[in-house]
């Protein structure tokens, strides 16, 4: 992915997270996946499946498309 493809109103994982005032152990239980889970997931080390990104779009209310899972 290259500069030019990011949604110029996308958003990092972590910066979402920030954005809703939780913690990585608060939205790691509202996802139902472990806080590790969740590092590596905002990190770009490992990335959700369907479910748990439908989980993440509900929990900071942010579409798929403007998440960047990088830190």
């Amino acid at each position: 992915m290259t500069q030019r493809d990011i949604h110029p109103n996308s958003v990092s994982l972590k910066a979402d997270r920030v954005n809703k005032s939780l913690t990585q152990r608060e939205a790691a239980k509202e996802l139902g996946i472990s806080v590790y889970t969740l590092i590596n997931y905002e990190s770009g080390k490992s990335y959700p499946d369907v479910p748990v990104i439908k989980r993440i779009e509900e929990l900071y209310d942010i579409p798929y498309h403007r998440i960047i899972f990088l830190e």
